[in-house]
């Protein structure tokens, strides 16, 4: 799993999934970044902030090493939410 080269366990990304299977959950995610864009998911301040939120969301305590680590990687995967490629590529790694 490439996110485990970033420092992020599959324990934490398991626990994430089953939060994620809420609909009051998710829809606050979607919500969350709803309107977000590739260039906003290529600015560390920015990662950051939604990363910080997510966790809120999630009831997730992030150190700030593991912070750094989750925005490392999405800066890493140049995601384009626009692309279906770039968000089938993201549902695979998560499956």
């Amino acid at each position: 799993m490439s996110y485990v080269k970033y420092g992020i366990s599959t324990d934490f990304v398991e626990r994430v999934k089953v939060k994620m299977k809420s609909p009051a959950v998710k829809d606050k995610i979607k919500a969350l970044l709803d309107g977000v864009t590739k260039r906003d998911l290529q600015d560390r301040a920015k990662v950051k902030r939604l990363v910080a939120h997510a966790a809120a969301v999630l009831n997730e305590r992030l150190t700030p090493q593991h912070a750094d680590n989750i925005v490392d990687f999405v800066l890493a995967q140049k995601i384009d939410p626009k692309n279906t490629f770039h968000l089938l590529k993201l549902w695979s790694m998560f499956r």
